[in-house]
């Protein structure tokens, strides 16, 4: 059987904190009940499935989309690579420096048996709310196989800015 496939946005924009530049990167938490009282570690990149064969950037775009309700920004994407997550799911990233209106993210949903066994079908946003979080404090708010694209962005942002 093959691992599932992934393709995600990392945006990334300068920040300031006690009047310094700091890297702020947009993650959005996960929707649903098994996320709703979680937060620390319950954060993602928009990203989602694709299949094999499909353009993983075009579909990192249409997750972004999907997920954030608006069109990712017409910018140059940089590759940040792939990782592996605990689950066995191939994660591979782009990034780029842009600024998005958090507040204004408006996720697509997903049916669910809430309460399991009830029957009873529910819709849940897939990200039920987007916000900017510096890279020191994104590393802890992140799903543990994502954390690794946080590094690998500070290292590409340090030979840009």
């Amino acid at each position: 059987m093959s691992s599932k496939l992934s393709a995600g946005l990392l945006l990334y924009r300068r920040g300031n904190q006690d009047a310094e530049i700091v890297l702020e990167v947009l993650l959005g938490h996960m929707g649903g009940p098994f996320w709703a009282r979680k937060d620390d570690g319950a954060w993602s990149m928009p990203k989602g499935e694709y299949e094999p064969g499909e353009d993983p950037l075009a579909a990192a775009k249409r997750e972004f989309e999907e997920e954030l309700g608006s069109a990712p920004p017409l910018v140059i994407w940089r590759d940040l690579g792939s990782v592996s997550q605990p689950g066995g799911k191939r994660v591979t990233a782009w990034a780029a420096e842009a600024d998005f209106d958090a507040a204004g993210a408006v996720s697509n949903t997903f049916e669910l048996q809430w309460p399991p066994g009830s029957g009873q079908m529910r819709s849940f946003p897939e990200i039920d709310k987007a916000s900017w979080f510096t890279a020191q404090v994104a590393v802890v708010k992140l799903v543990r196989g994502q954390r690794p694209f946080i590094d690998r962005l500070q290292e590409m942002v340090a030979n840009l800015w």
